[in-house]
């Protein structure tokens, strides 16, 4: 039997998994250009930016996250997402 050879570990500066379930918040500086920006008024709400956001369904490029706020749901595109944290 051959054996398989070990996966190698992912580059530091590689993007993140993000997957159902996961906190995040949005990256500023990645939104700030998007197409998304461009259709929003203003400036995004603090919340979205302090988090967490938890991610409810991803659907190809995108993710639905839902805010612990009295919110509606939102659609935005996993590279403009970064894991929540604390600090």
């Amino acid at each position: 039997m051959a054996e398989t050879p070990a996966a190698a570990a992912p580059p530091s500066s590689a993007p993140v998994a993000l997957k159902k379930g996961a906190l995040v918040r949005l990256n500023l500086k990645a939104y700030a250009s998007s197409l998304e920006a461009t259709a929003s008024d203003g400036a995004p709400p603090a919340y979205v930016v302090k988090g967490p956001g938890e991610i409810l369904a991803i659907k190809g490029e995108y993710a639905q996250l839902r805010w612990r706020r009295p919110v509606p749901d939102v659609w935005l595109r996993l590279d403009q997402l970064e894991p929540w944290s604390e600090g």
